[in-house]
């Protein structure tokens, strides 16, 4: 799969079958939608495109907007990469895009740049300055300009839009298992190492400070998680905490997590963390020896949920 920064890049001699949206979470619903895509590109001899936007619309257009999203755009290719896309297209969005008119949004960027043969869309689509144009009105412009347009039912959007709101809620709740369930993979945070106030170390828990640039990433509700990371190219499971440290008085939201069975030195490294299991919610405790007890008895349920995986 072959990630374009913009649709001007897009460079095939062969026409197109393409899907367009924002694709947040790139969910089992996602999925159906962009495998049916990949096979109808492969009957038909075309290349397959997802056009995507960046940032969010609502970035942009809704200047107060504090939109936060499932996925990273690092971690959406990554999510991609394994479903035969020829293409992931991501458009920049800008005040001055949204003001194309329907017309030179479907003949300058589907047509001309995209080569567009067919196009597979929600019923509910709506594109163009304002959003004035519907799917009856791509339908038209496909007679005009020579492609298809395939509907996506009411029901597979509805069901595609349940589950985003679900995973969404779940997170939101630290209910980790739903989220994943609906997801079709365990949820992921990715940052850079960096570092703390080492308390976690003078009890015995030294802590990987995660610091996660974007701002718009969703993160999931204040507590404690079993998880998951390539540590040095090993699969290594730990216990995250979310949070404050309200023990210690902190007031700063922190990721810290720590490893079982490593002491690697991670600071100034790439991490990504696969959430598998919230243990608790984010406690205060009455002293640090309290805390200790506290993260051990989490140390265990940890290892037991593991054990089976390990």
């Amino acid at each position: 799969m072959e990630q374009l920064t913009t649709t001007a890049e897009f460079k095939s001699n062969t026409q197109s079958v393409i899907t367009i949206g924002t694709f947040d979470g790139v969910h089992v619903g996602h999925r159906a939608i962009m495998q049916r895509l990949v096979a109808a590109a492969k009957e038909q001899g075309l290349v397959s495109a997802v056009l995507t936007f960046f940032p969010h619309p609502r970035m942009v257009l809704q200047k107060n907007s504090d939109i936060k999203l499932i996925n990273t755009l690092s971690e959406k290719k990554q999510l991609l990469e394994d479903i035969g896309l020829d293409y992931f297209v991501v458009e920049p969005f800008t005040y001055e895009f949204s003001r194309l008119s329907a017309l030179e949004y479907v003949r300058d960027i589907l047509v001309t740049q995209l080569k567009a043969k067919k196009i597979i869309i929600g019923y509910d689509h709506r594109f163009g300055r304002n959003r004035n144009a519907d799917i009856q009105d791509l339908k038209k412009y496909g007679e005009q300009f020579g492609f298809e347009v395939e509907e996506i039912s009411a029901q597979q959007l509805d069901e595609v839009s349940v589950s985003s709101t679900k995973i969404r809620k779940a997170l939101a709740q630290g209910d980790i298992h739903t989220a994943n369930t609906y997801l079709g993979y365990a949820f992921t945070i990715e940052g850079v190492v960096t570092k703390g106030k080492a308390l976690g170390r003078t009890i015995g828990y030294p802590t990987a400070n995660l610091h996660v640039p974007q701002t718009y990433k969703l993160i999931p509700k204040n507590g404690v998680y079993v998880v998951k990371a390539l540590v040095n190219n090993t699969l290594t499971y730990g216990i995250t905490s979310i949070g404050t440290n309200p023990t210690v008085g902190g007031t700063a939201k922190s990721i810290e997590t720590f490893f079982l069975d490593t002491s690697t030195d991670l600071y100034g490294k790439e991490l990504q963390l696969h959430f598998l299991q919230h243990i608790r919610e984010e406690a205060t405790f009455k002293d640090l020896e309290s805390l200790k007890q506290a993260i051990q008895k989490d140390e265990a349920f940890a290892r037991d949920y593991i054990q089976p995986l390990a």
